[in-house]
């Protein structure tokens, strides 16, 4: 199993780690799936980020384990969940993960809360799943044309080289850490919330045997999430759209999702860009909290 090729270097306290075997019937399509598991109290799951992990929700887990049972999944093949050769990496897929979360473990009553793709996977896996989902809090949806490469200019250059076609899986198999921290810079207002420990466990986690094929099918697969927001107007749990002030969307990307979702709940944190579960993490906490 892949959990055993290396460990995480960022332990949270309070959390403890397991894993959900694959389905019967399903070995060979599905691998093990790597959660943490913290809290007491409603079932709260949390969907990280494009080339994140459950550690994507260090500083945010403590501060909502006393009012819930918090579950943070690492999506297929990313963080520390098993790597399946030739897996999809398309939105259906990955949802498919998250959704696994929820029935193997048998979740009611469940909040689902995703950051940037997690908040894609939240809102179309609440669609799927309107009897077990309580509440959805959909942060810097990744629905967008372009995506991270609205970061910057190195983050245009190393997405493209990934997707180009034969070079493509060399790139993403190449990452220094120099660039691999100015892109995760690029979706922060407050440049100094990006700690270095958290840079390397990023890329140690880069390094796992077929991990490059991972990042390259979850870049390619960008239109899927895309073509995902279809589904938002078949979520029946209430939503709560959250946006940095800086983030990568534009007004015109805020405005069509809350058009989807009229009677969504909308919030902007003010400075704030794409990865809001690292540099405001209170501002989830205190929206999470006051509704428990």
């Amino acid at each position: 199993m892949a959990s055993q090729e290396s460990r995480p270097t960022i332990h949270i306290a309070g959390t403890t780690s397991h894993t959900i075997a694959p389905r019967a019937g399903h070995h060979g399509s599905e691998g093990r799936l790597r959660y943490l598991k913290a809290g007491s109290g409603a079932p709260l799951v949390l969907l990280h980020t494009v080339r994140t992990q459950a550690e994507h929700f260090r500083l945010l887990i403590p501060l909502i384990a006393d009012r819930y049972t918090v579950y943070a999944l690492d999506l297929p093949g990313m963080g520390y969940s098993e790597i399946v050769p030739g897996a999809s990496y398309d939105e259906p897929a990955m949802r498919t993960g998250v959704e696994r979360l929820l029935t193997e473990l048998d979740l009611y009553d469940v909040t689902l809360v995703g950051e940037s793709m997690g908040a894609v996977l939240a809102l179309t896996a609440a669609a799927d799943l309107p009897e077990r989902v309580r509440r959805v809090v959909a942060v810097n949806t990744y629905d967008f044309r372009g995506g991270i490469a609205r970061s910057s200019l190195l983050a245009r250059v190393v997405v493209g080289g990934v997707l180009a076609p034969g070079v493509g899986p060399v790139i993403a198999g190449v990452e220094p850490k120099p660039a691999l921290r100015k892109i995760l810079q690029g979706g922060l207002g407050d440049r100094s919330a990006l700690r270095e420990d958290y840079v390397d466990e990023l890329l140690q986690v880069g390094r796992r045997p077929g991990y490059p094929t991972v990042a390259r099918g979850v870049y390619q697969n960008l239109p899927s999430l895309i073509a995902a927001r279809s589904h938002y107007p078949e979520v029946k749990a209430p939503v709560h759209l959250v946006y940095g002030e800086n983030d990568w969307s534009r007004p015109s990307d805020r405005e069509a999702n809350k058009k989807l979702l009229p009677a969504a709940d909308f919030t902007q944190v003010p400075k704030a860009g794409h990865f809001i579960a690292l540099e405001r993490p209170d501002v989830l906490a205190d929206l999470l909290n006051t509704v428990a």
